[in-house]
């Protein structure tokens, strides 16, 4: 016996651990390494900016993840404010950047294990072998099986695991500083060997952005917790300033371990045995053996958790879709337990899709950084929007974001500012490819008879939006036309958000009688 409902088991301190195991996967293995690369010591700086970036939205997430407490909230969001067809098109950006993660996490996981089982990666190309795909394939599938236990078990074991996932990077951390820390690493080489542009660069670049993106879980599962209004505040908010902490403590254990000889060429080009699994190596270089050993079975944990918890999220997101009509019915269903376990296999097959073509943690995770806050940013558009669409006296806020009208334009300009500093390169495949689905889309439709039915007005602002943000980006000096430097591209981009969100504005459903008739509580 089926039925079309999820549970609601999870308690305020298994929503925290989902953030919190969302955002403590492969991102903290390796990130700390290539922020390094990229920006030097500066690389501190370029955390604090991405979990301010990130923490700025949490904020925003906080007001409308409690106004609309559902699973796959993220899709009822620019439903109930611009209507189907914005939401049809989140709907496929939600689609790349949920089912991307659980390919990234298995990459991680099989690139760690090459260490002691050769065969699985090419050294020079940093990319898996065929065995290697093989193996990266089959995590994903114990992914999978996981998952098709309810959501209670899932959260239990994400919960058991999690903690180790705390305790281990910051044992870590804790040791690599105490008696292996050098402070003249920090300016003997340069502090911010390659400038601002290299700061900002590593924030989407080296999985600074990739290693917060998690926060968001706690929202995917809102409509299977029993007081959202309470709980979802708590874990949204308290998940990305407990890891950006521990991401600090990582990056300064990382920097200060380091020896003059593996600095030798320059950070871009820093070197040292056991780079390939590089807290483990560092732990080798530092005579604590038993320490590198955690951190290789940590590289199996890690990444593993969060590959379980983003295949739970991904299904949640596919079965929202469904139920709000943006995908076939058939996907709106789950078992007496309350799994969607064909929403958790469509999951699965477009995680393949990625695997195939990039199987290569640092190709992947340039990607996802860019998809994921794309599809973060019409959070504040809506909340922006709602504040008017939605007045207090017609619908409760259970959390009220203080300072919306400033907040909500900052975490949009900072969203987009990501989406710059990510480079032409990465915007080029990710907008080429949303134009491409925008017109098969629309074809479909055209076929279907369907075409002028859809609801464009409120779309209207979304094609201003996408490619005013790729032509900025491609004039911009990474892998772009160089017509725009950092400090006024930046400009641009501030200038640019602002004048979206009055377009959006104007779009934007004035009178959401959905969200009222299914959400709206009147004082």
């Amino acid at each position: 016996m089926k039925n079309n409902t999820l549970r609601r088991d999870a308690g305020p301190i298994g929503l925290l651990l989902a953030s919190v195991g969302g955002m403590i996967g492969s991102g903290w293995l390796f990130g700390a390494l290539n922020a390094a690369k990229i920006a030097g010591p500066a690389s501190m700086i370029s955390w604090v900016i991405g979990g301010g970036a990130v923490l700025l939205l949490a904020f925003v997430y906080a007001e409308l993840s409690t106004m609309f407490p559902k699973p796959g909230a993220v899709i009822i969001f620019p439903q109930l404010c611009f209507g189907g067809l914005s939401a049809q098109i989140m709907s496929w950006i939600n689609l790349l950047a949920y089912s991307i993660i659980a390919p990234v996490e298995a990459v991680a996981i099989t690139s760690y294990t090459a260490n002691f089982l050769p065969g699985l990666e090419n050294t020079v190309t940093e990319t898996l072998t065929g065995m290697g795909i093989l193996m990266a394939a089959g995590l994903m599938a114990l992914f999978l099986v996981i998952n098709l236990f309810a959501i209670r078990l899932v959260l239990l074991f994400n919960n058991a695991i999690t903690w180790w996932k705390l305790a281990v990077p910051a044992l870590a951390a804790c040791m690599l500083i105490w008696g292996h820390f050098r402070a003249a690493n920090f300016y003997q080489f340069g502090f911010a060997p390659y400038g601002v542009g290299g700061m900002l660069q590593a924030v989407p670049a080296s999985g600074i952005l990739f290693a917060f993106l998690g926060f968001r879980q706690a929202i995917e599962l809102a409509g299977e917790s029993a007081n959202p209004q309470r709980n979802l505040p708590f874990a949204i908010l308290g998940s990305v300033l407990l890891c950006l902490a521990l991401y600090l403590a990582l990056q300064l254990a990382f920097i200060g371990t380091l020896q003059p000889a593996h600095l030798a060429h320059g950070w871009a080009r820093l070197n040292f045995p056991g780079i390939s699994g590089p807290f483990a190596g560092l732990a080798m270089l530092a005579g604590l053996p038993w320490l590198a050993a955690l951190l290789y079975a940590d590289a199996a944990i890690s990444p593993g958790g969060t590959g379980v918890i983003y295949s739970t999220a991904a299904a949640r997101v596919l079965y929202a879709s469904a139920e709000a009509g943006l995908m076939p019915g058939y996907f709106a269903s789950a078992t007496r337990h309350g799994v969607p376990v064909k929403s958790l296999f469509l999951a699965f097959c477009a995680g393949l899709i990625f695997l195939l073509p990039l199987p290569s943690w640092r190709l992947l995770v340039g990607y996802i950084s860019s998809i994921g806050i794309l599809a973060y940013g019409v959070g504040p558009v809506v909340l922006f929007c709602f504040r008017t669409t939605l007045p207090e006296q017609e619908f409760s806020r259970p959390f009220r974001l203080g300072m919306a009208w400033l907040i909500a334009p900052m975490a949009f300009i900072i969203s987009n500012l990501a989406v710059f500093w990510a480079g032409a390169n990465i915007t080029n495949h990710l907008f080429g490819g949303l134009l491409a689905a925008f017109i098969l889309y629309c074809l479909w439709q055209w076929r279907q008879g369907e075409l002028r039915h859809l609801n464009w007005r409120g779309a209207a602002w979304m094609f201003p939006y996408f490619t005013g943000l790729w032509l900025i980006t491609l004039a911009g000096p990474l892998h772009g036309l160089d017509l725009l430097n950092n400090a006024s591209g930046a400009l641009a981009i501030a200038l640019f958000s602002l004048a979206i969100l009055a377009i959006a504005r104007s779009c934007a459903l004035p009178n959401p009688v959905a969200a009222k008739a299914r959400f709206g509580r009147l004082d």
